[in-house]
């Protein structure tokens, strides 16, 4: 092993006996607490690279291979937040089963040897329904949320002592020798604060002081919060968070929301961040200071259900993670973080020794160096400028840094990585539709044979009621569905012919019926709620009969008093244009309202009732029908999806599981997508988007864990009209895996471990390696030695190349399931001298 200044022990070394002997002490209890550098265990600080993964938002299937996919890309920690609404939809009645057995989710962490950090909130935001509160709390007498409210305080205080409960009981915290070190209370009430006036600093105390009163024997922290009182931590969220300062200098510099990515909305762009500013803006934390730092998200998964809030997010909630919603790595990002994890660790000795002291080398340039009087020394160099790169001198040596980048060297020396410069292969994946039994072409069938119901429009349920006036959505449906009708009529007299129906709702989403059929429809979107439509009709003498159906796409989930948002028609709604220039206000007539629908009403997800039709002609691009079908699971292992195209927009079930609301025909705008996406600058969603154009989401997570091999029923219920026949299964598989390195490169972290001389020698080194452990390297498609253009999929040859690099590439890979092949002319030879060159490979696993 190589050794640091002053023969001290290597940094290596230091990092390895520190989480040996904190992993040790863990298992018999540990005391957790902290100062101003980090979070120590037993009073030894500790580095911690945290990564967020939703229980609720995976199968317990899935569980323990997205753990050890996250120790394997160098994690300590899982942390989660607890949704109060999954486990208490009915106020005293607790569930935690199946997808909610958090119990049993923090256990498997602990048993993978990692740690958890806990975010009870319990309002949660997460981009879930209701920021994560149960709707039946909107019903007690006297209640506000977030504030100094007693009957608020009073549900809060029970169902977080329910949590914490729950976990001394199975003896889940540290200072009982499991895995949870911090827990949290609140969530981003700093950021909302103002909008709760006086009550908010009473409560913000308040909920200090009863989170700390609970026993936990871990630290409390509270995010966005400035203002949190000893002892509890206040931490920072953000895409960076290196420039944040706690409260106090007794409290640690944590993140625990660096964002990997950002959400999706139906109607939207799909965003995704680099992994290039993604690791930046991880090593600038850690270089200013940060010891404990947590992705959000690690993994994002999929709001199942009607769990995705908002309102209108995506059933997906991918989130650009470094494993995606389908449990797969997304390289090159999870491998460069695993890279950028691994040095950080290498500096864990002297960061957690001593503070950082950091120095200007010239314009948006600096330095920051930890160094011990043992002669551990570890340091950052930093280029924050968004275009220009630049050469600095350092502890006599020159170093080259791109812009917006950081080098680390843990030996204050050699740089081990730069964040802008990926050693890790990338992955390029395909979802492979499956052919159906009605394709005569098809060698795999997979769905065959549809039956329906009609849903019935308008009044059809014993349990409707009549009131005079327009009735806000959610207080009325107390969400127990999605869907609540509002269903009058008119008299005409004489001869009225064309007329325009007005209708304002607060959202989120509306259709309307004429005399029982479709006229027209409306939406909002995730920043407008609100649904205003103007439908033209014929008027008939006589009796007109006006259904309208409101939809919920998700209930708010952030914003001060965020649960007061209505929803559904409030009005008005009007008759314009009569012939003899009237308008007709309907709003304050009688209107009979039902909640829900008939087909939720007989449990028709579920496949099992006997009023199913099966006839020649199925009904095609209707509104408001159930379908259903029976489907063999897809063959293999690989992650499944169904491809929506052909529906409009509704729900689906699969053997009685709900996989989410579908909407494909919400496309998001042609502009504001580019083929590529500069990672140099200040992030934000904006930047960096894919789906111009096109459907938010066509893909929807069928978990495996919900198949059967044969046998298993689809139920649709489709609002507005579409064609189930064209629906197929999907499975993802890597097509490719790539890797582009320069000659300027360091070299592969693995190697750091080796001397000075061997790393030298190495030098630059392209690494690939197959995604399953059973692959072997099949074919090399592309490889070019000198300036080879493009990127992943789409490389090509540039003015400069050598003539060998395939037949080099080929000999060193093909038919191993991983290779490494130096980048230099030593290699190639030199096809053109005196210019700057790179490696580039695309290359197929089978």
């Amino acid at each position: 092993m190589m050794r640091s200044g002053g023969g001290g022990m290597s940094a290596v070394a230091v990092a390895l006996l520190l989480v040996l002997a904190s992993t040790a002490r863990l298992c018999f209890g540990a005391n957790v607490t902290y100062d101003h550098r980090a979070i120590v265990i037993d009073g030894q600080r500790r580095v911690f690279i945290s990564g967020s993964i939703h229980y609720a938002r995976s199968t317990p299937e899935m569980w323990p291979d997205l753990i050890q996919k996250s120790k394997d890309g160098g994690l300590d920690a899982i942390q989660t937040y607890i949704f109060w609404n999954l486990h208490e939809e009915v106020r005293g009645q607790y569930d935690f089963e199946g997808r909610k057995d958090v119990a049993k989710f923090v256990k498997l962490v602990g048993e993978a040897g990692l740690l958890v950090h806990l975010r009870i909130g319990p309002y949660a935001c997460a981009e879930w329904n209701y920021g994560g509160f149960p709707l039946w709390l909107h019903f007690i007498p006297g209640i506000e949320f977030r504030t100094d409210n007693e009957p608020f305080k009073a549900e809060m205080k029970r169902f977080t002592a329910k949590i914490v409960d729950l976990m001394l009981g199975e003896g889940l915290y540290a200072s009982q020798g499991g895995p949870i070190i911090l827990s949290q209370i609140e969530n981003e009430y700093g950021n909302v604060q103002s909008g709760y006036g006086s009550g908010a600093a009473p409560y913000v105390k308040w909920a200090a002081s009863m989170a700390v009163s609970l026993g936990t024997g871990v630290p409390w922290v509270m995010c966005q919060q400035s203002d949190a009182p000893d002892p509890i931590i206040n931490t920072c969220n953000g895409f960076y968070c290196d420039q944040f300062t706690p409260n106090s200098n007794k409290k640690p510099k944590m993140w625990t929301e660096n964002w990997s990515g950002w959400f999706s909305s139906f109607g939207d762009p799909v965003p995704y961040r680099p992994a290039e500013d993604l690791a930046f803006a991880v090593a600038r934390f850690y270089q200013l200071g940060g010891t404990f730092q947590n992705y959000y998200m690690y993994q994002g998964g999929s709001n199942f259900g009607r769990s995705s809030g908002g309102p209108f997010i995506t059933t997906s909630y991918d989130y650009d993670a470094p494993i995606d919603e389908y449990g797969l790595l997304r390289q090159p990002k999870w491998g460069h973080l695993k890279d950028v994890h691994k040095v950080i660790k290498l500096c864990e000795g002297a960061m957690v020794a001593t503070d950082p002291q950091t120095t200007s080398l010239g314009s948006n340039l600096e330095a920051t160096v930890y160094k011990t009087e043992s002669g551990l020394c570890a340091a950052f160099l930093a280029n924050v400028d968004t275009k220009s790169d630049a050469t600095v001198k350092f502890n006599g040596n020159s170093y080259k840094l791109p812009a917006w980048s950081v080098s680390i060297l843990p030996d204050c020396k050699n740089v081990a990585l730069n964040t802008a410069k990926i050693n890790s292969v990338a992955t390029i994946s395909k979802f492979v539709r499956l052919p159906s039994k009605d394709d005569t072409t098809a060698s795999d069938a997979s769905i065959s044979g549809w039956s329906w119901i009609n849903e019935p429009v308008g009044i059809s349920s014993d349990n409707a009621f009549t009131k005079f006036g327009l009735l806000e959505q959610i207080s009325t449906t107390a969400d127990v569905s999605d869907y609540l009708w509002y269903s009058s009529s008119v008299e005409i007299k004489g001869n009225e012919s064309k007329t325009v129906l007005h209708v304002d709702s607060l959202g989120h989403a509306l259709h309307v019926f004429i005399n029982g059929e479709l006229a027209g429809s409306g939406k909002g979107s995730h920043d407008n709620r609100k649904v205003s439509i103007d439908v033209p009709i014929s008027l008939i003498p006589g009796k007109t009969k006006i259904d309208l159906l409101s939809l919920t796409v998700g209930l708010q989930n952030y914003g001060a008093h965020y649960d007061t948002e209505g929803a559904g028609v409030t009005g008005p709604v009007q008759l314009k244009g009569l012939q003899n220039g009237s308008t007709i206000d309907l709003s304050s007539q009688q209107w009979t309202y039902q909640i829900g629908l008939k087909g939720e009403e007989l449990g028709l997800s579920s496949g099992s009732s006997s009023l199913w039709v099966s006839q020649p002609t199925l009904p095609k691009n209707q509104p408001l029908v159930w379908y259903k079908t029976n489907f063999d699971a897809p063959a293999g292992s690989s992650p499944v999806a169904l491809d929506f195209t052909g529906l409009g927009k509704g729900q689906a079930w699969i053997n009685g599981q709900s996989i989410g609301r579908y909407w494909p025909t919400n496309t998001a705008p042609k502009s504001g997508c580019t083929d590529s996406c500069n990672y140099r600058g200040s992030y934000q969603p904006s930047n960096c988007q894919t789906n111009c154009g096109e459907a938010t989401q066509q893909l929807y997570h069928v978990p495996r864990a919900w198949l059967q091999p044969s046998g298993n029923v689809m139920v649709l219920f489709e609002e507005v009209g579409g064609d189930p026949t064209q629906l197929s299964f999907a499975t993802k598989e890597t097509q490719s895996i790539c890797s582009r390195i320069s000659d300027t490169h360091p070299v592969p972290v693995e190697l750091w471990t080796s001397d000075e001389e061997t790393r030298k020698k190495a030098g630059p080194t392209l690494l690939l390696h197959c995604p399953s452990p059973n692959q072997v390297i099949s074919e090399i498609r592309f490889a070019s030695f000198g300036t080879p253009r493009g990127k992943c999929g789409s490389f090509s040859h540039g003015p400069c190349s050598s003539r060998r690099a395939l037949s080099i590439v080929q000999k060193a890979c093909i038919g191993l399931s991983k290779c490494s092949i130096g980048v230099s002319v030593n290699t190639f030879g030199d096809p053109c001298s005196g210019v700057a060159k790179s490696l580039a490979v695309e290359a197929s696993c089978t």
